[in-house]
C-alpha cells in the first residue's frame, strides 16, 4: 500500500501533527451550521480521494427516533450530501441499525425498523431532499452481513459481523453526534461502530462487558474502516451532555462547533474535550445520580443483554464498570484507541472561522494534550 495514501490511523506513528478543524456556529442554525459543516470538511480534507461517479457512504448515530443531539444532526448529514455531489460523488448512502430498544434483527424476523426512526428522528428527510438514500442494515437480513476479524490480540472472541454494504462502497464518512453515554462514557466516533454490528457481535459486546471499552475501540480496527473510512465529522452545537445515548440533558451554548478530522482518534479527543467542557459550563444536573451511578449502568447493560438474547444469559453476564468523565485521562475507550490504532496523536487544531474565540481553542488544546489530563 502506498504510506501517502493510507488511512490516517495506519501511519499515525509517523506523522508530527494530526489536523483537526474547528468550525464555530452560533443558535441562527440553519444555513450557519451547513457552512460550518462545509468549512470543517474542506479544512480536514482535500477530497482527493474522491474520483466522479464514487460511491460513498455515510454512517450517522440513530440509536433511537429521538431528535438530535440524541442522533446525529440531519441539517448536518444534508450538507455532507450536498459537498459530497458537488465534489463528483455517485451515489451517496446514509444508512444505520438501531439500538435493541428500537430494532432487533433475528435469524428469522425482524423486530422494529431502522427506516422509520430515521423518519422520526428527521434524518430522513434531509437525506432524501440532499439527493441521498437511506439504507437501514436490518432490512437486508441476518445474510445481510460478512465476517471482519478486529486487530490481532483483540479482547474479541469472534469475528465481527458488518453489513455487506460496506463492500461495495468506495469510501465512507462518519458523522457522529456529541454526547454522553450511559454505559460506554461517551458516545463518540469510535463508539459509531457498534451500529455496524450484527446482533451476535451486539451480544457478545455487551455480554463480556468487563472489556466493553476495550471492544468498542478494537471495533474500529477492522480492515474496511481502516482501508475506506476518510473523514470523521461532528456537529456539536448541541449537546446531550448528560445520561444518554436516548435522554439526558441537552445543552446548547452560545458558540458551538463542528469538529472534523481524516483521524477518528483525534476527532474523538477533541470531541471529548469538547463534551468534557460543556459539562463544566453548565450548571449542576438534575440526573446527577442516574448521571454518575456506577449500579444503574451495570443493571442497564444487563438490561440489553437480555433484550439482545435471554435474561438467563443477562444474569449470568460480567459486569461492567462504569468511569468517571472528568478528564480525557478517564476515557478507556479512548485511551485503548491510542494503543490499537497507532499511538496517542500530536493535535494540530486548526480553527477554520471567526466564531471560536480563543480562549476556548487554547482550553481544548490544553485537555486534549498529554499533560493536560
Amino acid at each position: 500500500m502506498d504510506v501517502s495514501k493510507a488511512p490516517q490511523e495506519k501511519r499515525m506513528h509517523v506523522s508530527k501533527r494530526v489536523p483537526v478543524s474547528l468550525a464555530g456556529t452560533n443558535r441562527e442554525g440553519g444555513e450557519q451550521v451547513k457552512s460550518a459543516v462545509r468549512e470543517a470538511a474542506e479544512a480536514a480534507t482535500d477530497f482527493s480521494w474522491l474520483s466522479r461517479g464514487d460511491l460513498v457512504f455515510i454512517k450517522p448515530v440513530l440509536n433511537s427516533g429521538h431528535p438530535y443531539p440524541d442522533t446525529t444532526s440531519p441539517l448536518a448529514v444534508g450538507a455532507m450530501i450536498e459537498i459530497l455531489k458537488e465534489k463528483g460523488a455517485g451515489r451517496v448512502i446514509v444508512g444505520d441499525m438501531s439500538g435493541v430498544e428500537h430494532v432487533k434483527l433475528s435469524k428469522d424476523r425482524v423486530r422494529g425498523g431502522t427506516r422509520s426512526l430515521m423518519e422520526a428522528s428527521g434524518l430522513a428527510a434531509a437525506v432524501l431532499a440532499a439527493g441521498g438514500e437511506l439504507y437501514a442494515f436490518e432490512e437486508r437480513g441476518w445474510d445481510g452481513f460478512y465476517a471482519e476479524p478486529a486487530s490481532a490480540g483483540s479482547h474479541w472472541r469472534g469475528t465481527l459481523m458488518m453489513p455487506n454494504i460496506l463492500r461495495e462502497v468506495e469510501h465512507i464518512i462518519l458523522m457522529p453526534r456529541c454526547g454522553r453515554h450511559v454505559l460506554a462514557g461517551a458516545s463518540l466516533g469510535l463508539k459509531a461502530a457498534v451500529g455496524y454490528w450484527r446482533t451476535d457481535t451486539r451480544l457478545e459486546y455487551h455480554r463480556d462487558a468487563s472489556t466493553l471499552h476495550e471492544k468498542t475501540a478494537e471495533g474500529n480496527t477492522v480492515a474496511t474502516l481502516l482501508d475506506k473510512q476518510r473523514l470523521v465529522l461532528t456537529a456539536a452545537d448541541k449537546v446531550l451532555a448528560t445520561f444518554g445515548p436516548d435522554d439526558g440533558r441537552v445543552c446548547q451554548p452560545k458558540i458551538g462547533l463542528v469538529i472534523a478530522s481524516e483521524s477518528v482518534v483525534a476527532h474523538d479527543t477533541i470531541s471529548l474535550a469538547w463534551l468534557i467542557e460543556i459539562r463544566r459550563m453548565m450548571p449542576p444536573a438534575r440526573d446527577s445520580f442516574r448521571d454518575k451511578s456506577r449500579l444503574l449502568a451495570m443493571l442497564g447493560n444487563r438490561v440489553v443483554v437480555g433484550l439482545l438474547s435471554d435474561w438467563k444469559t443477562a444474569l449470568s453476564s460480567e459486569a461492567l464498570t462504569k468511569n468517571a468523565l472528568n478528564s480525557i485521562g478517564d476515557d478507556r475507550v479512548l485511551n485503548h484507541a491510542y494503543r490499537v490504532l497507532g499511538g496517542r496523536p500530536e493535535i494540530g487544531l486548526e480553527v477554520v472561522n471567526d466564531l471560536v474565540p480563543e480562549d476556548l481553542r487554547r482550553r481544548l488544546s490544553e485537555m486534549s494534550s498529554p499533560s493536560g489530563n
